[in-house]
């Protein structure tokens, strides 16, 4: 139970911030491209409240990678339609690999500082730090999967025809249940687990080479 609750003070607040944070970058994304949505719906906000979905948050809790609320967007209101949701789609990944490289780089600088001797509140931010890596760079890997209601779906929409773009999101209800059913039969598991494991080594390997880590 003690571990079970130690561990939850490292993963909720991560979860909250990479949520958050992931929810606001598309809606400030659309806000700048012209479209008011976000704000009048009151996604231009950090606040977790305004983002969390529930089943998406219990597979952020469990899996390390999940997903939140979509923001509600009107693609009208951008000049290009189609390279503007792609950026709003973007964002929100983007978002979560730059607080990934922002942890890891202040890991790297913890080490650097203390020579991997620290005291237990400093030991206590390295692991959050940790925590709060592993959830960014799940929660962005995941959500590129381009399966309707996650941002890659959006991407895809890019590269396919308008017709065939429509009509495979035609599907976009079914979107939760077919999620649902990839993550319980682990189809996903070897697909994630590469594109973490080689995003990991990337931003360890650039921290490493600033701070001159063995």
């Amino acid at each position: 139970m003690n571990n079970i609750i130690s561990q939850l003070l490292y993963t909720l607040p991560a979860i909250l911030i990479a949520i958050s944070m992931h929810e606001f970058a598309h809606g400030y994304v659309s806000y700048r491209l012209g479209d008011p949505t976000p704000k009048h719906m009151g996604r231009l906000s950090v606040n977790p409240l305004a983002h969390l979905d529930p089943v998406g948050t219990i597979c952020l809790l469990i899996f390390h990678f999940g997903w939140a609320k979509p923001v509600g967007v009107n693609p009208y209101y951008y000049k290009d339609r189609k390279k503007g949701m792609v950026m709003v789609a973007l964002a929100g990944p983007i978002m979560n690999f730059f607080i990934a490289f922002i942890s890891i780089f202040a890991m790297g600088l913890i080490l650097k500082v203390t020579g991997g001797y620290a005291g237990e509140f400093i030991i206590y931010i390295f692991n959050f730090l940790n925590y709060l890596f592993i959830i960014n760079i799940g929660l962005g890997a995941f959500n590129l999967i381009p399966v309707p209601p996650l941002d890659g779906s959006k991407v895809l929409g890019a590269v396919l025809p308008s017709d065939k773009y429509f009509k495979y999101m035609q599907y976009e209800r079914y979107g939760t249940l077919i999620l649902m059913g990839l993550l319980y039969l682990g189809i996903l598991d070897v697909p994630l687990t590469i594109v973490r494991s080689s995003l990991s080594k990337v931003m360890w390997t650039v921290v490493s080479f600033i701070f001159r880590l063995g």
